[in-house]
């Protein structure tokens, strides 16, 4: 049996990605992997869609603004991520510098066939930089359906790790009993849920979560204010003022 360590520190990297710029973002993201493992943190977690940031519009901008939702959907295709490629390759090598697990949040457009869907996923990377699978989210939430396709169940992985067994469910699949019991029958335990929910009875599922399975529970969300978003995204201006 692998020795475990008895304690080690998480990073959760609750900060905002450069919206919409795939190259800063994954720069960003490097970044900080970089400051965690100076904090000696072994493992650190990113947010839902942090690469490059989670489409908020989604819940803003009505259908029948069809101009504004193509034109948004094309600079998200063209700063997602295929998996893997340099962008994927570029955060494995700072891991591996660093010595550190990361698990990040990312748009990722689909090589296998159109090359134009996208998915809502998280990577999986050790500490020896090696990519050890991906998560795709099984079901977009309501107005997500607009942007991301739907994953399946062949993704629904744990991974050993020299910190343990560790697995992902993203936001709102952490509400689905039998994505929740893959994991617990998978043996995880430790489980990342990056999200793009803040509100407090998130906090209590994810508390309800913990007992439920036996494990540790990372959730990190993105901290993306207003000023985040450029001034040449049209939905800016639908935001409420204050």
């Amino acid at each position: 049996m692998q020795n475990l360590p008895s304690s080690f520190t998480v990073a959760s990297a609750q900060v905002a990605p450069v919206f919409l710029n795939k190259k800063q973002t994954v720069e960003k993201a490097c970044e900080i992997i970089v400051e965690a493992a100076k904090n000696r943190a072994r493992l650190v977690v990113f947010p839902e869609g942090f690469i490059s940031g989670y489409p908020d519009w989604v819940w803003l901008v009505p259908n029948s603004q069809s101009a504004i939702l193509n034109d948004l959907y094309v600079k998200l295709v063209e700063n997602a991520i295929t998996v893997p490629d340099k962008a994927v390759e570029q955060i494995c090598r700072v891991a591996q510098q660093e010595k550190i697990h990361v698990i990040i949040g990312v748009h990722e457009r689909n090589i296998e066939s159109s090359g134009a869907s996208l998915y809502n996923t998280i990577l999986f990377i050790d500490d020896k930089g090696q990519l050890l699978g991906k998560h795709r989210k099984l079901i977009p939430t309501g107005g997500e359906r607009t942007i991301w396709a739907s994953g399946n169940g062949d993704t629904l992985n744990v991974f050993s790790t020299s910190l343990g067994n560790i697995g992902g469910l993203i936001c709102w699949e952490n509400h689905m009993p039998l994505a929740r019991y893959a994991m617990y029958e998978k043996g995880a335990q430790i489980l990342a849920t990056p999200t793009w929910d803040k509100s407090a009875s998130w906090l209590i599922s994810l508390q309800h979560i913990a007992r439920e399975g036996g494990l540790f529970l990372i959730s990190s969300c993105s901290a993306i204010r207003i000023d985040d978003i450029p001034d040449t995204l049209g939905f800016k201006s639908l935001y409420p003022e204050g």
